[in-house]
C-alpha cells in the first residue's frame, strides 16, 4: 500500500511569508504618522507667524489709542512687523488693513503735524475734529480686530 505524503509546513515558513507584508504595513503606518506630524508642525508655524502679525496690528492700534497719535517709531515698527501680510493671510485682509488701519493712521499723523503752530480758530477746530473722527474709527477697528483675524488664528487638527 502506498501512503500519501502529507506536506508538513513549519511555523517558520508561515512567519517568513508574513514578514514582507508586515514590514510594508509598518512602513505605511510610520509614513502616515510622519505626514500627520509634519502637517501639524506646519499649522503651528503658520499660526506663530500669523499671531506675530496680529500682535503687530493690535500693538500699533493700542499705541494710537494710548498716545492719541501715530508715532513715527510705531509706524516703522508696524511696517516692519507686518510686511508680507498678504502672503501669510490673504490679499483681502492685507488690503483691509492698508485701507482701514494704515491709511487712517498716516492721515492722523499728518493732521497732528499740521496742527502744530496753528492758532486757535476754525482751521484748528476742523483739524481736531478730523483727528477725533479718525481716532473713533481706529478704536472701532481695534474692537473688531479679534473678529477680523479669528478666522486665520484657529488651530484645527
Amino acid at each position: 500500500m502506498v501512503e500519501a505524503a502529507i506536506p508538513t509546513h513549519d511555523w517558520v515558513d508561515y512567519l517568513s511569508a508574513l514578514l514582507t507584508p508586515t514590514i510594508a504595513i509598518a512602513g505605511v503606518a510610520i509614513g502616515l504618522l510622519q505626514w500627520r506630524t509634519n502637517r501639524n508642525r506646519l499649522k503651528h508655524e503658520l499660526f506663530d507667524r500669523r499671531y506675530e502679525q496680529f500682535e503687530a496690528v493690535r500693538d500699533f492700534l493700542g499705541s494710537i489709542m494710548g498716545s492719541g497719535r501715530a508715532l513715527d517709531e510705531k509706524q516703522a515698527d508696524f511696517l516692519f512687523k507686518t510686511r508680507g501680510l498678504r502672503f501669510i493671510y490673504d490679499k483681502k485682509l492685507a488690503d483691509y488693513i492698508d485701507k482701514n488701519i494704515w491709511g487712517p493712521a498716516v492721515d492722523l499723523a499728518c493732521l497732528h503735524s499740521e496742527l502744530e503752530g496753528v492758532p486757535v480758530g476754525e482751521e484748528r477746530t476742523r483739524n481736531v475734529r478730523k483727528q477725533s473722527e479718525i481716532k473713533k474709527n481706529l478704536y472701532q477697528e481695534f474692537q473688531n480686530l479679534d473678529r477680523l483675524f479669528s478666522r486665520y488664528l484657529q488651530l484645527r487638527h
